[in-house]
């Protein structure tokens, strides 16, 4: 009996079944992305050179749901603050998928191509080129964390009223729900923007 025809692939398409398996269980292995997809392993490799490079093109298929021309707006900090949210948000809907990401190198040139418009918003605003990526870093990793927080369950410690007075009272005065997450995202949000002004009116002229 003649083998069944394979289904036809591109880099998109792989890239987005990975990302459907990170989504579910937080990684993925070649045999498991060619199973999805109705293929053979060896097929894959007609597309891709391994999975490195298909952890890439999950990470391009995230950040181009992003909105980068937020970066571009005047004035700066108001940009980044909408881009902020939009960036949290779209990384809260593959929390599998962070850990993975936040620890693969950075290759493709579109990928590459979002930190020069991060960078470049930065210099017009004012901060010294030594600062910049400093900068970037701190609010990414921010970030991250934050889409983290967004999905966490409720309940993620448990305290003695007794042992720990401050600590029951301060946790039974928090909102429930998202609304916890998006408050705490919203004061270390504005604690950081307002850390970067101080920067910039601290700076030599």
């Amino acid at each position: 009996m003649p083998r069944p025809p394979e289904r036809l692939l591109d880099r998109s398409g792989i890239a987005r079944a990975a990302l459907a398996l990170v989504d579910e269980k937080g990684d993925f292995t070649m045999p498991e992305l060619a199973a999805g997809l109705g293929v053979r392993p060896s097929s894959l490799y007609h597309h891709v050179e391994g999975k490195a490079e298909i952890v890439e093109l999950l990470r391009a298929e995230v950040v181009q749901e992003l909105d980068h021309t937020l970066l571009d707006a005047d004035p700066w900090d108001e940009g980044l603050a909408r881009w902020a949210r939009t960036y949290r948000d779209l990384f809260a809907e593959h929390p599998k998928a962070i850990r993975m990401l936040a620890t693969a190198p950075v290759r493709m040139s579109e990928v590459v191509d979002v930190y020069e418009k991060a960078v470049a918003a930065f210099l017009r605003a004012g901060f010294r080129d030594r600062d910049v990526l400093a900068v970037i870093v701190a609010v990414e990793s921010f970030l991250l964390g934050s889409a983290l927080d967004l999905v966490m369950p409720e309940g993620m410690i448990e305290v003695d009223e007794e042992r720990h007075p401050g600590l029951s009272r301060c946790l039974a005065a928090l909102p429930t729900g998202a609304r916890r997450a998006d408050q705490a995202f919203e004061v270390g949000l504005e604690a950081l923007i307002t850390g970067f002004r101080a920067r910039l009116e601290a700076r030599p002229v």
